[in-house]
């Protein structure tokens, strides 16, 4: 196979990119989008940096890190990361990680790679996302292939068992690290658990060991979106078949992106082949993709980094004060403050406000749940 059996999903070639830079820099919305992330820079400057950049790489660090370094100061008190476990190897990874924030899960993990003076991820991302011609296109110069999802069932097989060829290629061909999600969607209670279906879907192409499996938890201390997802289990609670609108996902990628993280850290877990090679050789392919799945949730529930806003929510969901040693009485007075404020943004006809609590209570209860039982 050669490169050009996936253009259709794969990002854009450096060769490629002098158009492709073209196009968008003439597209009204991604004008509107570049001069509202770089507000005091003009847009011929802006036009200059971008037609300057000779590859995917360079524009990921002239263009997108300095709007991430911005983004950090203001939205969030720091970014800490550890890949100790895989820097060195000499090999490219394939890190699956828990699914929080649209745009920032990878977005974070490049950044984090280059302060790290690792090279950036090849990043699956889903067609439901691109709502507009200039996000595909900017997309795919940040290094992200196509997850097709609107499609039929034999679609759905043939356009599966095309990414998985092309993230082995990707990985043995191009030698380019990938990030994926373990599920299709974000847990929206924070219940990270991987679906099976992406492991068979990697499977397809090959061998899961030749994709070199990291498992990576990412902790944000804070979710933006939490009172966002908290009304869309209302929604889907009272509405039958509800679904959320393209506007739905733009506010989702907007308010994930501008809001207040707190504290953030990415946590690699070591590469999963030396613990592939314990299972039985004859062991039936439905409980080793369960195996899997649970080695790869048991990785990031251990390496989850836990906040006091985790514990206060368990015990406040619980009734208990069975992990007060975790928190302060002053942390515990500030998070119930913040909860007060999130529910107070909640913008539905009918809010029934105890299940909405109770919702945004559980999305920072679970994180602590699965690191517990793990102990």
């Amino acid at each position: 196979m050669n490169i050009h059996d996936f253009d259709d999903i794969r990002p854009f070639l450096p060769e490629e990119l002098p158009s492709v830079f073209q196009t968008l820099l003439n597209d009204e919305g991604f004008q509107e989008a570049l001069q509202t992330v770089y507000k005091d820079v003009p847009f011929e400057q802006l036009k200059g940096m971008m037609l300057s950049c000779k590859d995917n790489n360079e524009f990921q660090k002239r263009m997108v890190y300095p709007v991430l370094t911005g983004l950090l100061k203001k939205a969030s008190l720091g970014l800490t990361s550890d890949f100790s476990s895989v820097s060195g190897s000499g090999c490219c990874h394939t890190f699956i990680s828990n699914h929080r924030d649209i745009v920032l899960d990878s977005a974070l993990l490049d950044y984090s790679l280059i302060d790290n003076k690792m090279t950036t991820v090849e990043i699956a991302i889903g067609d439901n996302l691109l709502i507009r011609p200039w996000i595909k296109d900017l997309v795919r110069v940040n290094k992200s292939f196509i997850v097709q999802r609107s499609l039929n069932m034999r679609q759905m097989l043939l356009a599966s068992a095309k990414m998985s060829k092309y993230m082995h290629f990707t990985i043995n061909e191009k030698h380019e690290h990938i990030w994926i999600a373990q599920r299709e969607g974000r847990a929206k209670d924070s219940n990270d658990q991987t679906q099976e279906s992406v492991l068979k879907m990697m499977s397809m192409g090959g061998d899961l060991r030749k994709l070199n499996i990291v498992p990576l938890a990412i902790s944000y201390e804070f979710d933006p979106c939490d009172y966002l997802k908290a009304e869309e289990f209302q929604h889907k609670r009272d509405i039958e078949g509800f679904k959320k609108s393209q506007q739905d996902d733009l506010d989702n990628m907007r308010t994930g992106i501008f809001g207040y993280k707190g504290h953030i850290h990415y946590q690699a877990a070591p590469c999963i082949n030396e613990w592939l090679d314990t299972l039985p050789a004859d062991m039936p392919k439905a409980d080793y993709f369960k195996a899997v799945a649970t080695h790869i949730d048991e990785e990031i529930y251990r390496n989850y980094q836990l906040y006091p806003c985790n514990f206060i929510a368990l015990d406040l969901l619980n009734g208990t004060t069975d992990h007060c040693d975790h928190y302060s009485e002053q942390d515990k007075q500030q998070f119930e403050a913040y909860l007060e404020k999130k529910l107070g943004m909640i913008t539905l006809e009918h809010p029934d406000m105890p299940y909405l609590r109770e919702r945004i209570l559980t999305m920072y209860a679970n994180p602590a749940k699965n690191k517990l039982n793990q102990a």
